[in-house]
């Protein structure tokens, strides 16, 4: 009887949350060791399940980082990087699209399909979704140390989000699980990071959040400790400090996209959790690392 009181009282805790998110869009960055380990897939699969069918919207933006370096390195292609961006020259680019668009995104829609749910799989070119250009990076020269502008091939940035197919999508009671994908003016593809996707994709659709799932806790601090809360400023000056570099550096912009488009909160939250999703929006704790204005 304990035990059956300890989960009513868990999904009371969870009642006013529920109440408050019905019926409002959760964009949701699927990535790192989330998407490699078994039980944490099904985990967020259900996870996600679940939102939907308590009244929530969730929009799945999908990475997939090792698995295309992994299938370069098959082909005898070694990953290149710069500051947490892919270089992606034309054959690195087919990887990409093959690769995300293709197997892990399939992946993905059925293992939602397969726990109940109804998902839908789409690329940036799917209904014009993503509208992209291209990405020039800034590097220092190995020979003089001087800044360089690096170009670095098929490496895009978002132009434009039209949503109009993520709310037909929406309106059918489908989940939309986006690879992150884009087109440019005259039809080329771009490889574009999943962050700044996801981060693009919640402010077209002024989601009431997004969250970021990672392979650390959230956002550390000097010492490696998490920080719970941050404003932007503060973010900026951690920037600055270098306290926060590489990887991470793509998130934080894609936070800042999405407060930029009016996106409620945004949460940078530990993908090796089981149910993070869940413990995120759903009690009163939270985890990980919460960004705001």
């Amino acid at each position: 009887m304990k035990k059956l009181i300890e989960k009513a009282e868990i999904l009371m805790e969870a009642l006013p949350y529920i109440k408050n998110f019905y019926g409002r869009t959760i964009v949701i960055k699927y990535g790192g060791h989330a998407m490699a380990d078994d039980e944490l897939k099904k985990s967020f699969a259900k996870d996600v399940v679940l939102m939907k069918y308590i009244g929530l919207n969730p929009v799945i933006v999908h990475g997939g980082g090792p698995q295309i370096s992994r299938t370069m390195e098959k082909m005898g292609l070694t990953p290149k990087f710069v500051s947490g961006y892919r270089v992606t020259d034309s054959e690195t680019m087919d990887i990409v699209e093959m690769v995300l668009g293709g197997a892990i995104n399939k992946e993905i829609v059925n293992l939602i399909n397969s726990n109940g749910g109804r998902a839908a799989g789409l690329t940036g070119k799917d209904g014009g979704l993503i509208k992209a250009k291209k990405k020039f990076l800034k590097g220092t020269s190995p020979e003089t140390g001087a800044p360089e502008i690096i170009d670095a091939g098929h490496l895009g940035e978002v132009e434009n989000v039209d949503s109009a197919i993520l709310s037909a999508l929406e309106k059918g009671g489908f989940i939309p699980v986006i690879a992150p994908v884009g087109v440019g003016e005259k039809g080329e593809t771009y490889n574009i990071n999943a962050d700044l996707v996801a981060g693009a994709v919640a402010a077209a659709l002024s989601a009431s959040k997004l969250i970021l799932l990672t392979d650390v806790e959230g956002i550390l601090d000097s010492d490696g400790q998490l920080i719970s809360a941050l404003t932007k400023a503060q973010v900026e000056k951690l920037i600055k400090k270098k306290v926060i570099s590489g990887g991470m550096l793509p998130k934080v912009a894609a936070c800042f996209d999405a407060l930029g488009g009016k996106v409620g909160k945004v949460h940078v939250v530990d993908g090796r959790v089981p149910h993070a999703l869940l413990l995120e929006i759903f009690t009163d704790k939270g985890i990980g690392t919460e960004i705001s204005m």
